[in-house]
């Protein structure tokens, strides 16, 4: 599938859960065997190529010597992320970027709010320490950032104070290592940043823990995440990464050793971006593992000046493209599987326009961060995200002009490919986000065929979303068994009956069916949903057409394997009015969309409820279903068009067969 951008069509909870940046996997990962359906050849290929490493032992002696002669040559402090020089092209860029100044004054906004708490306490929440890490994280950044842009010493003695008290935990609970990488990358941050102005004492104390309770509990252990695909690899080989370079003296093997088992570990979880950027666990992990993969990434670069080869892993580099696409002009993702909403701002982002030297990647990151200085006004706007400052690192570098995304639609390839359409890079554009894949993959739903759609700034098909795994796992709920009959699918929003796609007789989907895309091009996309839908269908295509008026063709073909009832759905938070025999009007905001049933002609148009079927699952307030069914009889083939009009305009439209488009 050559050419995945396309011109223009026609003419938040602590460790898992949080709907915020950074959601934390699953705190079961460890124990689970993630079910998967076979991957495309080219994943496949590119999986074998990453684990060779591991089955010949590591990573090649040459490549071993290279990484012990970089970290021998290694430069003084500071030499993690933002060098000397780094910080004077900084400060040279403030002086002349009324923009990223906004961004440094919300570093320095959030770094003098952290002068008023308290240093942190070693408080647990259920088996996790990750909400402690992640506030240090948070405030050792900040405060660095702070103290080395300006030099006041309050800074400087807020962090050394946090740092003191997090050195005396008695760990940092290896038993749950997010924590400890977390942990350990905020102190090593703040350790490389202030070396200068801590005394030797101090020095020693932090030094120390990162490497007794940081580093070497990750060392001649059995850590399973060391080799394995996803987040968890990536936030941990990161933190170890850190803590090990930062505190690093001439002649220790333990730097070496943590280096190359980073450069030959993150390997496995990188292979998932291929071969064309799409992440397989949605947007929020996303935001949680590639930032922590550029993390790691940039901290190999800064420390010993080579990525050694990671970045031209297939799909890697365009995983930026990825996520510019995968949020709509509503600054709402395109939710598939376990994700919230939106994400907020993304340090990472930064980081890839600046290594490819391509600034349109931050067409979004900037035009919200603008949006939020005019909502301000002469308030302060503060940063959100824990790892903030780094953009300012990485924008060093940037290119000074900024211009618009040069493309509106997007194709990936990979464990679940997904497509994005959209009619203009504004907010008032038309937007559809559309998956294909399969219900196997980590964090997968009932969801293959899914869609959102936003159009005039508003959403209108949507998806409920994750719901926090906490509520899940405290009611006994068998939540990461990916079997067929497994509870999991039970639960309202990650079951087929809350999705956006097809149901026949109200069962779920196959598990281990994968919907390929078989049509890509600008505007529109055609997945093969059959194996998603053995025993129910014996053949099925679902193909999605953003229109050149703007309007949004959704389109299925199939033949009933049995008499069945087939249903089409589609979640709205708009409030839905059936106006005649296969027509209503959505209406939300002062908006309005006609929904229009093309195919059969005279469909009962239905409104289902969204209300919890059972008092374990989360509320959906808002929101409804909205669609018709249809009675096939065995062996029938049927096609089933919806026509979604922003506006409710005249519009027409003329149908033609999924794999013509």
């Amino acid at each position: 599938m050559a050419g995945h951008e396309h011109p223009a069509p026609g003419a938040v909870a602590q460790d898992c859960g949080c709907p915020g940046a950074f959601p934390a996997p699953c705190a079961t990962h460890d124990r689970i065997d993630m079910t998967s359906a076979p991957p495309p050849p080219a994943l496949s290929a590119l999986r074998a190529g990453a684990l060779s490493l591991v089955l010949l032992g590591g990573v090649p002696a040459v490549e071993r010597a290279d990484i012990d002669a970089r970290i021998a040559a290694m430069a003084d402090h500071p030499r993690l992320f933002l060098d000397s020089a780094g910080e004077q092209a900084l400060r040279a860029r403030l002086e002349a970027d009324p923009l990223l100044t906004g961004f440094h004054r919300a570093a320095i906004a959030e770094a003098d709010a952290q002068l008023k708490t308290s240093p942190a306490e070693r408080v647990m929440v259920g088996r996790r320490l990750l909400g402690t890490s992640r506030t240090c994280l948070s405030r050792l950044t900040h405060l660095s950032y702070a103290w080395r842009l300006t030099g006041e010493a309050k800074y400087l003695e807020r962090a050394k104070a946090e740092m003191l008290a997090v050195a005396t935990f008695s760990d940092w609970n290896p038993s749950h290592f997010l924590d400890v990488a977390e942990m350990t990358a905020g102190m090593a941050i703040a350790y490389d940043w202030l070396f200068a102005g801590l005394d030797e004492s101090s020095r020693a104390t932090v030094r120390t823990a990162i490497l007794d309770k940081g580093v070497t509990p990750s060392i001649g252990t059995s850590q399973w995440w060391i080799s394995k695909n996803n987040n968890w690899n990536q936030v941990c080989h990161a933190g170890m990464v850190l803590g090990a370079l930062a505190v690093h003296e001439a002649g220790s093997p333990v730097t070496g050793d943590v280096v190359a088992r980073a450069v030959d570990g993150v390997r496995h979880a990188m292979v998932e971006f291929g071969p064309d950027g799409a992440y397989p666990e949605g947007p929020s992990y996303w935001s949680y593992g590639t930032t922590f993969n550029v993390l790691l990434i940039s901290a190999l670069e800064s420390a010993l000046r080579s990525d050694f080869k990671l970045t031209t892993i297939p799909g890697f580099l365009a995983t930026a493209d990825y996520y510019l696409h995968v949020t709509g002009p509503t600054n709402l993702y395109f939710n598939y599987v376990d994700c919230g909403s939106g994400g907020g701002t993304q340090p990472a982002m930064f980081w890839f326009a600046a290594h490819r030297q391509d600034p349109h990647l931050l067409w979004t990151e900037l035009g919200n961060f603008e949006a939020q200085l005019a909502k301000a006004g002469s308030k302060p706007v503060r940063s959100s995200d824990r790892l903030f400052p780094l953009l300012l690192a990485w924008s060093s570098r940037l290119p000074a002009q900024r211009t618009a995304p040069p493309t509106l639609s997007w194709t990936g390839d990979g464990l679940s490919p997904v497509a994005m359409h959209r009619s203009a890079w504004t907010a008032e554009a038309t937007y559809v986000g559309f998956k294909g894949g399969s219900p196997s993959t980590n964090h997968g739903h009932m969801d293959v065929g899914t869609f959102v759609m936003d159009a005039d700034d508003v959403r209108w098909a949507a998806d409920l979303g994750m719901q926090d795994y906490h509520s899940l796992e405290s009611r006994q709920v068998d939540l990461w068994n990916l079997k067929q009959d497994s509870q999991r699918w039970q639960i309202f929003r990650l079951g087929a009956s809350s999705h956006n796609i097809l149901t026949v007789d109200g069962q779920q989907q196959v598990v281990k069916g994968r919907a390929p895309i078989v049509v890509a091009k600008p505007g529109r996309t055609v997945i093969d949903t059959s194996a998603v839908y053995q025993d129910q269908f014996t053949t099925s295509l679902r193909g999605v057409a953003l229109l050149a008026d703007r309007s949004v063709l959704i389109q299925d073909e199939f033949t009933a394997s049995r008499d069945s009832t087939v249903r089409w759905a589609m979640v709205t938070p708009a409030d839905a009015t059936v106006t005649a025999p296969g027509q209503a009007t959505l209406a939300q905001k002062g908006r309005t969309l006609a929904f229009r049933v093309l195919e059969p002609a005279q469909a009962e148009v239905r409104i289902w409820s969204t209300e919890p079927p059972t008092d374990i699952d989360a509320p959906n307030p808002g929101t409804r279903l909205i669609g018709f069914e249809v009675r096939v009889p065995m062996g029938e083939a049927r096609r089933l068009v919806v026509h979604l009009v922003p506006g409710g305009g005249n519009s027409t439209v003329e149908i033609t067969p999924c794999q013509a488009w």
